[in-house]
């Protein structure tokens, strides 16, 4: 299993599956600039000011820009700033297709 996939105390899988982190994109690990909340999100590679044809698995979180995403507990759509891109749920995600 891949080191990021748990990190401490975090199911990092288990915040990929939730609707929060959404539907479309790369699994990232960000924070919220609002409440400082970490927690794993999807972003397209546009958003975070990537080509589309960039292989997620070779970019690190200093290439990526910030993006827009709900944080539930500032109540609206916030910036998010990468911290990490999570390699290994893309693995995990390629294994189970």
């Amino acid at each position: 299993m891949s080191s990021d996939v748990h990190h401490g105390d975090r199911d990092l899988e288990g915040e990929l599956a939730s609707p929060a982190a959404g539907q479309v994109g790369i699994p990232v690990d960000a924070i919220c600039v609002g409440c400082g909340r970490i927690r794993v999100k999807r972003v397209r590679l546009e958003e975070v000011d990537q080509e589309p044809t960039a292989d997620p698995a070779s970019l690190e979180a200093t290439e990526l820009t910030s993006f827009k995403h709900v944080c539930y507990p500032c109540e609206g759509a916030t910036w998010w700033n990468p911290v990490a891109v999570l390699s290994g749920l893309l693995e995990n995600e390629g294994e189970s297709a």
